[in-house]
């Protein structure tokens, strides 16, 4: 019974050890503007078997339905945390780009200037690991792109905005382990 019960134990402080991994990076509350948001969820998005960042969902009120959190118009961020050299300022252009396919269902281009923005502002400079990024949507507002701390640019448009959380929340997203996590589930 001892045995069983180290066992147990041992492993319940590993997989602690694999979930405080991989909130690093993400508080556990994100302010905008006079606006608390709370942690929804978070996890890793992983290439293999490499952590390329950690990301965390912010709402005002936790929720687990995707369709709902896409669609919904009232302040919420995701916060990216870099977490390996891997992640490359081209890298990461070529993910969101194929993000924003698969969260359109393929039609990007009512959202083509924003997403030509983002990528022309954002992103222009290279991604270091420990680099974090803040996608902070309000509405009347847009999305903010924050870049440590640094307004990268601002994009207007809730169907921007429902592309954008669409990457990770969608039917089809970045990785279903991370939407999972992110949904708190």
């Amino acid at each position: 019974m001892r045995v069983i019960t180290l066992a147990l134990f041992t492993i319940t402080l590993f997989f602690t050890s694999l979930s405080a991994h991989a909130l690093d990076g993400i508080p556990p509350n994100f302010v905008v503007g006079d606006t608390k948001l709370v942690l929804n969820g978070a996890g890793a998005r992983t290439k293999f078997i490499l952590t390329v960042y950690n990301a965390g969902l912010y709402l005002k009120n936790k929720s687990s339905d995707a369709d709902k959190i896409i669609a919904g118009n009232e302040p919420m961020a995701i916060r990216m945390k870099i977490k390996s050299g891997f992640a490359s300022k081209d890298k990461i252009k070529s993910a969101l780009l194929d993000g924003f396919k698969k969260s359109t269902g393929g039609v990007t281009k009512p959202i083509h200037p924003q997403i030509n923005k983002l990528m022309a502002t954002a992103f222009k400079d290279e991604i270091s690991k420990g680099d974090i990024y803040d996608l902070v949507y309000t509405p009347g507002g847009g999305v903010q792109v924050l870049k440590n701390a640094k307004r990268m640019t601002v994009l207007r448009g809730i169907a921007f905005k429902k592309a954008l959380f669409g990457i990770w929340l969608s039917n089809s997203p970045a990785q279903d382990s991370l939407k999972s996590d992110m949904l708190g589930k």
